[in-house]
């Protein structure tokens, strides 16, 4: 029954889409966040849809789709750039084979959030891909927090959707990536058109904010607590009231505490003592090494250079246990083939200092722009523009929540992010284009301006 429900909602999909082309676009962002291929048992895991879908929508944009408005962005060639050279490391990588398994996804990664902009022509193509990515990613999220209400949480053992460490179905990512869409959920309710605002719509969102929130409780990822803090301080940013926001917050965060299950605060105490934890350790000895390997490797080892390394590690005693007395002597041991763990070393050990160097640029170039745009947009009386700036702000948000997880995920190439890095591209460029074309003019509120009394006049006393 299950693979009918996939089939039947896929060939709907895909079968509206011959109508009207950019739902192609909407139907492979779907399935390149949930997989549903992955989540089939027999029907459609062995149809290679993904491709098929990118295939169409690309050919339905190329044949059908009105390219007059389209406009390309500097941060687009940069990504080419990127493209380019991720494909010439490959052919050079230290371990090829393993090399090429990652590169049969990141390239369709870069290429979709290359091409992703040039479709994003209306405000409705925005929003829709906006409500899209939500619903996908929320798919997951209410999964994962309805099995943490449930009790099911557990470090490596709270199953999303699917069994695997595959995309958004591993804790730590989507952790980082629930944590990073709240602020679009929120614009989504005060400025969405597709499902106008109403209760209705607030109750899902305010309750699709609630399963993000629980996914680092289920999931216990450390990283997902710390992009959590970060977000509530970005947030006091744009709320007006900071000191009843500071307050509230803090009580909540107190309320919440007896709540929570032993094992999140046992393993959330790790952050501030991080020698006394294996893994913990072990990460920071791993970025070490990469950062020894890129001295002697400027132009980085290819993807999954990892592989080749080898760490020795001294673990920190920690306070006496009765269960594990052993713990209490500090102890060392060595590490194989340890993950980055971080997106910042795997660029730096996979793409060397020219990868890191044009990825670093391609995340600080987004934020300076978003931040322009929520300056221009910020005061305007027209009501056609009233979303502009608070959506800038909501993905400013997420995408600083994004580079903050990526200190301790290795999520350089996550499909999903360069999603999102391609919606702030295609609002940039929307902008722009209306600006162009209609001559546009800051109009913003002026305080009433009282006339001045004529010198000759006599003040009325």
């Amino acid at each position: 029954m299950r693979d009918i429900a996939f089939v039947a909602f896929l060939f709907a999909f895909i079968g509206v889409g011959f109508r009207k082309p950019f739902l192609f676009i909407l139907a492979y962002c779907y399935i390149d966040i949930v997989a549903p291929q992955r989540l089939s048992y027999f029907l459609i895991n062995s149809i290679p849809i993904s491709l098929i879908v990118f295939a169409l929508a690309i050919l339905g944009w190329l044949t059908v789709d009105d390219k007059r408005d389209t406009r390309w962005s500097g941060r687009q060639t940069l990504m080419v750039m990127l493209l380019v050279y991720c494909g010439i490391t490959t052919m050079q990588a230290d371990f090829p084979v393993e090399a090429q398994v990652k590169w049969d996804w990141v390239w369709k990664a870069l290429v979709w959030a290359i091409f992703l902009p040039l479709t994003l022509r209306t405000k409705l193509r925005i929003e829709s891909l906006i409500l899209i990515m939500l619903l996908s990613a929320g798919s997951i999220a209410i999964a994962g927090g309805l099995k943490t209400a449930a009790g099911g949480s557990g470090y490596g053992s709270l199953q999303l959707l699917l069994n695997e460490n595959f995309g958004l179905y591993e804790g730590s990512i989507m952790s980082t990536v629930g944590i990073a869409i709240i602020p679009l959920i929120l614009w989504y309710r005060r400025h969405g058109t597709i499902f106008p605002p109403d209760w209705r719509v607030s109750l899902f969102c305010f309750a699709l904010c609630f399963a993000c929130i629980l996914l680092p409780v289920g999931t216990e990822a450390r990283t997902g607590l710390v992009c959590l803090v970060v977000l509530a301080i970005l947030s006091l940013r744009s709320v007006k009231h900071r000191l009843l926001y500071m307050i509230g917050a803090g009580l909540l965060a107190v309320a919440s505490i007896p709540f929570l299950p032993q094992s999140f605060t046992e393993r959330m105490e790790t952050i501030e003592g991080y020698k006394a934890d294996q893994s913990a350790s072990t990460r920071v000895a791993v970025w070490k090494w990469t950062w020894d390997f890129a001295k002697e490797n400027p132009f980085g080892g290819g993807f999954d250079a990892y592989i080749q390394n080898h760490v020795r590690v001294v673990k920190a005693a920690t306070a006496y246990d009765p269960d594990n007395p052993q713990e209490a002597e500090p102890s060392v041991y060595e590490e194989k083939s340890r993950a980055y763990h971080s997106s910042y070393f795997e660029m730096l050990g996979e793409q060397g200092y020219p990868g890191l160097a044009m990825w670093l640029a391609l995340q600080v170039l987004g934020l300076v722009r978003l931040e322009q745009l929520r300056r221009r947009y910020l005061k305007t009386r027209r009501a056609e523009e009233q979303w502009i700036a608070p959506l800038a702000v909501a993905l400013q948000q997420g995408h600083i929540v994004y580079l903050v997880g990526s200190l301790f995920v290795g999520i350089a190439f996550q499909p999903f992010i360069y999603m999102m890095l391609a919606l702030e591209i295609g609002l940039t460029t929307y902008c722009r284009r209306r600006e162009q074309e209609a001559g546009w003019r800051p109009l913003i509120a002026r305080p009433a301006q009282v006339p001045p009394r004529h010198p000759t006049v006599p003040a009325i006393p």
